[in-house]
């Protein structure tokens, strides 16, 4: 939670510093844009509103005849829709408008017809919530005008209402009339077409059939079923007789009734006779004695002769044995039963095979009355839809006859509009508290923007984020009062001579401290302070580190390499006839250019500007000077000129311990610290770390610094009290 509520805290100063960033450009907007709000509100007119209201509500004069409740009756199409709205719109509809334009005569400044976007921006249509009344009001700065404007516009808007009832009955009853002989036929195709399919299906009442051929199927059905089992008891009976008589169901008939024919009886008794005899006979005699011979014969003329008059009682050649004609009075009987039981089956089977075509043809009509019910339904709706539509066509014809010509609408005045007394506004009031509070947003939003837009780096926080170089040291600012050589070149300040020792020369301080324990094993004796663009404040930060390092007791040598744009002789207050290009070219003794400044600090200026610098700082010569310089001094500070464009810093840099970087918010730009920071990477330099110089302390927070905002602000206006007293 406490992590949580700390970035929510930076983030709010971090918008806050945005606002100090920026506060010339909030401060610039929000006062031109109140000071235009305060001018628009001193500039406008007073203006009065007329008010009026229309009952709006359904026609109910046609329920006293109840015809034609539907002409002018107001309804939503969805629940959520008031129909109120709908008439509010066309109340502000083009018509209505140019109509009340036209009758009043009204203009513009330029004398022009008003413009219906400029009455809409003076009319207000509302509805009072809970009722049906509609609340209109004209604002304008002509009093009497206002409240014509209100009485005219809901008198056209009656009148326009009025007139559309009676053109939507005119309407109406134009297209009834149309649609009647149409309707009339469709009844009477609808009703020739349900007649027909009745007489070509053989239709009474389907229902009715439908009932009674399910009675007689379910009849038909246990009809079938009894003589389907008197025929299963009918067969097996002929199967026992037809087992115990030896004959089969189709000669049973024709042999009993052979046997009862008395020519035939007759010729059976005596071959019966003649083969008994013929037995006999063989019993005593020979086969070849001649009344065995005899016999034989007779028998056989016997059976010709019965075969004769079987076949012309039956009328056929058919071959019939004698023994089946020869039948006693058990089997005569069985036969006779076997005859009966026989047509017996055949009738059943008739009778059975009646029902069946019975029932199947039920079931066949019974199949298809569904479908003949179904047909007949669509045609009996197709019927009634006719004629309901018939006779709503009908009725509504004589409601809209009815309702053409009725003079009454859906509204009527309930409050016309008086001459308003007293203005309502402009409130001024208001513009000018919107206009303060729009100004004071636009300037915020512009701030931001511009913040946006603006490249360069402007916090610490940035820097080190940007860099991610060791923070070595962090110079506050303390005023812009810098002093200007003869070329009104600005001129680096020296700390206790025109920067005071409280909080600058404390900062320098903790620079110095932290140069000296950045390395452990080895100990700093050359460095090269430079930066990414011109005007970081190097200089100054060079020459204030060599005073903090002299005054410590450190024997510093300030070395101005800038041979591009020196400065440190402006700073100390000497001349630059002399100095390091003098000593590498012209071989020039270093007790002639070396000058001291203060106690323990030695400056040595650039002197002549040599057309190439680079290639004196990268050369023996200047590489035995580092070395002479580092076993007499303590320490040496070499001011350089910045990475953009120059490598005099990268070649320097080669020779001392490595660099140190200014950065000064404000000044750099993201794009030229990435491309400062890319050279010094692809160079292999050795960056000791950054010092961020010029800081605003009123627009970082207090933990970049060991001394609070409050007490700088006391410190820097007690030296500016004591200044002031000294003159």
């Amino acid at each position: 939670m406490e992590t949580k509520a700390n970035s929510e805290e930076i983030d709010f100063q971090k918008y806050l510093l945005v606002l100090q960033r920026r506060w010339l450009a909030t401060v610039g907007i929000w006062a031109i844009v109140t000071a235009a709000a305060t001018l628009f509100a001193l500039s406008l007119k007073p203006s009065y509103k007329a008010d009026g209201s229309l009952l709006i509500r359904t026609n109910e004069t046609s329920s006293l005849t109840g015809l034609g409740e539907a002409i002018g009756r107001l309804e939503s199409l969805t629940s959520t829709n008031n129909p109120l709205e709908t008439q509010a719109k066309i109340v502000t509809s083009v018509p209505v408008l140019e109509e009340t334009i036209r009758t009043l005569g009204l203009k513009d400044k330029q004398g022009e017809p008003l413009k219906i976007q400029d009455f809409l921006q003076k009319l207000k249509i509302e509805n009072a919530k809970g009722t049906e009344i509609l609340q209109v009001s004209y604002t304008d700065q002509d009093p009497v005008l206002a409240a014509e404007v209100v009485n005219q516009l809901m008198q056209v808007y009656i009148r326009n209402n009025i007139e559309a009832n009676r053109a939507e009955a005119a309407s109406a009853r134009k297209f009834i009339g149309q649609e009647i002989p149409a309707t009339e036929a469709a009844v009477q195709k609808a009703e020739s077409n349900l007649r027909k399919f009745k007489e070509e299906n053989k239709i009474i009442a389907l229902e009715t059939e439908a009932s009674i051929a399910v009675q007689t199927i379910s009849s038909l059905e246990q009809q079938i079923s009894q003589a389907q089992a008197q025929f299963v008891n009918v067969n097996a009976r002929v199967q026992k007789l037809q087992n115990q008589a030896s004959i089969d169901s189709q000669q049973s008939v024709s042999f009993a009734s052979l046997s009862q024919i008395p020519g035939i009886q007759q010729v059976l008794t005596q071959l019966q006779e003649a083969q008994n005899e013929l037995t006999v006979e063989q019993t005593r005699l020979q086969p070849t004695h001649p009344n065995i011979i005899n016999l034989r014969e007779k028998i056989t003329g016997l059976n010709n002769l019965l075969q004769n008059r079987i076949n012309r009682s039956i009328g056929s050649n058919q071959q019939i044995p004698a023994k089946n004609l020869q039948i006693g009075e058990l089997r005569q009987s069985l036969i006779e039963d076997f005859a009966r039981t026989e047509t017996e089956r055949a009738g059943l089977a008739e009778q059975i095979a009646t029902l069946s075509d019975k029932w199947y043809a039920y079931k066949q009509r019974a199949n298809v009355l569904p479908k003949l019910e179904q047909t007949q339904r669509e045609l009996e709706r197709k019927l009634k839809a006719a004629q309901t539509t018939y006779e709503v066509l009908l009725t509504k014809l004589q409601e809209v006859q009815v309702a053409e010509n009725q003079n009454i609408g859906n509204a009527r005045i309930i409050s016309s509009a008086l001459v308003p007394d007293d203005p309502t506004g402009p409130r001024k009031a208001l513009f000018l508290l919107g206009g303060g509070v729009i100004g004071l947003m636009l300037g915020i939003i512009a701030a931001f923007t511009l913040d946006l837009i603006d490249s360069s780096v402007k916090t610490v926080k940035e820097a080190r984020q940007l860099f991610q170089y060791t923070l070595l040291g962090v110079i506050p600012s303390v005023g812009r009062n810098l002093k200007k050589s003869s070329v009104e070149q600005q001129i680096p300040r020296i700390i206790g001579r025109e920067i005071p020792q409280y909080p600058v020369g404390d900062a320098y301080q903790m620079l110095q401290a932290n140069l000296q324990f950045l390395n452990s094993d080895k100990k700093l004796k050359a460095i090269v302070v430079t930066s990414s663009v011109s005007k970081e404040g190097k200089s100054e930060v060079a020459a204030n580190l060599a005073v903090t390092m002299a005054q410590s007791g450190q024997r510093v040598l300030l070395v101005d390499a800038n041979m591009r744009h020196p400065v440190q002789h402006h700073i100390w207050e000497m001349t630059n006839a002399v100095g390091l290009s003098n000593v590498m070219i012209d071989q020039v003794p270093l007790s002639v250019t070396v000058h001291k400044v203060m106690p323990n600090l030695d400056v040595l200026p650039s002197g002549v500007v040599p057309p190439n610098p680079a290639v004196l700082l990268d050369s023996q010569r200047m590489a035995k000077l580092v070395g002479y310089f580092t076993q007499k001094y303590d320490f040496v500070i070499f001011d350089t000129p910045s990475l953009a464009g120059m490598l005099d810093a990268a070649v320097l840099s080669k020779l001392v311990d490595g660099i140190l970087l200014v950065v000064r918010p404000g000044v750099i730009n993201y794009d030229t610290a990435n491309a400062a920071k890319e050279f010094l990477r692809q160079s292999g330099q050795q960056v000791l770390g950054m010092v961020i110089n010029g800081v605003n302390i009123k627009r970082e927070t207090d933990s970049y610094f060991y001394y609070s905002r409050e007490s700088t602000e006391s410190n820097l206006l007690s030296n500016k009290t004591k200044k002031k007293q000294a003159v």
